[in-house]
């Protein structure tokens, strides 16, 4: 496993990356390099939560911006999430890690003009609890 040697602090960059990417509408597998960060650097466990969580929220939040950025007036009463985000507000955006869905209930949340804070929030809590997961089973 030579060829896996990367300093841990080139990990937490990629990490960082790959977390805020995976959470806009782009694809990626930030979970696999969590695994693998923690895998190969046990030590930065924190770290590794702490930096994939706030990247994969600053990513969602992007959505979150895309969406408050369309026009109010453009009818979008089909926007996939949009009658959940009415439904059940900010709270709903602890949903904002799950693929596919995910991504829609942040751009439908700033379409809405939802608090963005409290969108944040919820955003950030989800995604802890689903890194924690994963970050959890890398150390088994």
């Amino acid at each position: 496993m030579e060829w896996l040697n990367i300093s841990a602090e080139a990990g937490l960059w990629g990490l960082f990356v790959s977390s805020f990417l995976a959470a806009t509408l782009l694809p990626g597998g930030s979970e696999v390099v969590l695994f693998a960060l923690i895998k190969l650097h046990p030590e930065q466990l924190w770290p590794a939560l702490w930096l994939a969580t706030l990247g994969n929220t600053l990513g969602g939040m992007t959505s979150y911006a895309c969406g408050r950025w369309l026009p109010r007036w453009q009818k979008l009463e089909a926007m996939p999430g949009r009658r959940h985000v009415q439904r059940w507000g900010s709270p709903i955006l602890l949903l904002a890690w799950a693929p596919l869905i995910g991504d829609a209930l942040c751009v439908a949340a700033g379409w809405l003009r939802i608090n963005w804070l409290a969108c944040a929030i919820f955003m950030a809590l989800g995604k802890i609890a689903r890194y924690g997961l994963i970050a959890q089973a890398s150390l088994l």
